[in-house]
């Protein structure tokens, strides 16, 4: 999570400030990662890597980099829409009062477009909890992977997936609850609105 939201604060800046080169970069890893399936991209990384570079990743930096590589493209579109969202008289306001153009961006920028941008980096927080599902298919030990050894071994098939959306249910619900104090709070002041 940590690394799918400094690529997207980095890759949403790079296209706010419209830098020329490596706005072009972001634009097509941004396509890349958000127009495929993260378990071909999961496998490019385990199986691929192996035999065009001739490194052999662990399964567990796999699911790292796969993970934080395709979060990363769906938090820089959503922290640059709140970017993008805050008014340009805001800016100038800023600066008519003095502020330079980082202080405007810390204090005046910034604080809104995290109002505006919160709800969508909450629901891709959720979606790539939930995208952790696939990493069985690289030899990575996950909730899944836990479930389908157990209906192996018992063969009960209905108790071990109730147990499943469980358990899912007891990661995802806390970060969808706090998500939403977060939002509020953020919200106070009109920010966001």
């Amino acid at each position: 999570m940590l690394l799918a939201t400094l690529l997207g604060l980095a890759a949403a800046f790079v296209q706010y400030f419209k830098i020329p080169v490596l706005r072009q970069i972001v634009k097509v890893y941004i396509e890349l990662f958000r127009n495929t399936p993260l378990l071909i991209q999961l496998f490019f990384l385990y199986f691929g890597l192996p035999r065009v570079l001739g490194i052999s990743p662990s399964p567990e930096l796999c699911g790292v980099i796969g993970l934080g590589l395709l979060g990363g493209s769906y938090m820089a579109e959503a922290f640059r829409s709140g970017l993008e969202a805050v008014d340009n008289v805001q800016t100038e306001s800023a600066l008519s009062l003095g502020m330079t153009r980082p202080q405007a961006l810390r204090y005046v920028i910034f604080p809104q477009a995290a109002a505006i941008s919160m709800p969508a980096f909450v629901a891709n927080i959720i979606f790539l909890l939930k995208e952790t599902s696939v990493f069985s298919a690289i030899s990575l030990m996950d909730l899944m992977f836990t479930a389908k050894d157990l209906i192996g071994m018992y063969s009960k098939t209905v108790e071990c997936l109730a147990m499943l959306v469980v358990f899912y249910l007891i990661i995802l619900l806390p970060v969808s609850i706090l998500g939403s104090v977060v939002e509020r709070r953020l919200r106070r002041g009109s920010f966001g609105d």
